[in-house]
């Protein structure tokens, strides 16, 4: 069943609709800043998962230098999370028809907030480490399932978008 965007929705999209319908240029400019996005946000989360993993085989000392390059690491993939969001609010708006009752599309979606989430469960445990020694242990494995959770969502997200590219 495919449920239908509201019209004022679609009304208020058309314009732009019609000129990234017909424009090379934006929909490479879109597409560039979302894929950019992804590769910023992600490619740097998916690292640092990596060495949140491999963290628990280091001493004290060199998970509080990891710790700090981990909070540094956190800006730049806010700002790929940014130009996903923007450059994905206006591929919506190109086909708000097709992206609105697709079941690809809102699963996509929810996986998004779950990454999110995920990534404020994260930040809230690297704090923890930080600020709260005692917390360590506890803290250490909310970061481990935080990392683990990040890596299946990353890689699955993309699933999704590749398959709403194609079944859409």
């Amino acid at each position: 069943m495919i449920i239908a965007p509201p019209e004022a929705l679609v009304a208020l999209f058309e314009p732009w609709n019609k000129f990234y319908g017909h424009s090379k240029l934006a929909e490479t400019i879109v597409v560039s800043l979302h894929i950019g996005g992804v590769l910023l946000g992600g490619g740097l989360a998916i690292a640092s998962d990596r060495g949140t993993l491999r963290s628990f085989r280091v001493t004290i000392e060199e998970r509080a230098v990891y710790l700090r390059e981990l909070a540094a690491v956190h800006r730049w993939v806010l700002t790929g999370l940014v130009l996903v969001v923007l450059s994905g609010l206006a591929l919506l708006a190109s086909d708000i028809e097709t992206f609105w009752g697709s079941w690809i599309y809102w699963t996509k979606m929810a996986l998004f907030v779950l990454l999110l989430v995920n990534g404020y469960v994260m930040t809230r445990a690297e704090s923890a480490m930080r600020t709260n020694p005692d917390s360590a242990a506890t803290a250490l494995r909310t970061l481990r399932r935080s990392a683990i959770s990040s890596l299946a969502l990353w890689f699955t997200i993309a699933v999704f978008g590749v398959a709403l590219v194609n079944f859409s």
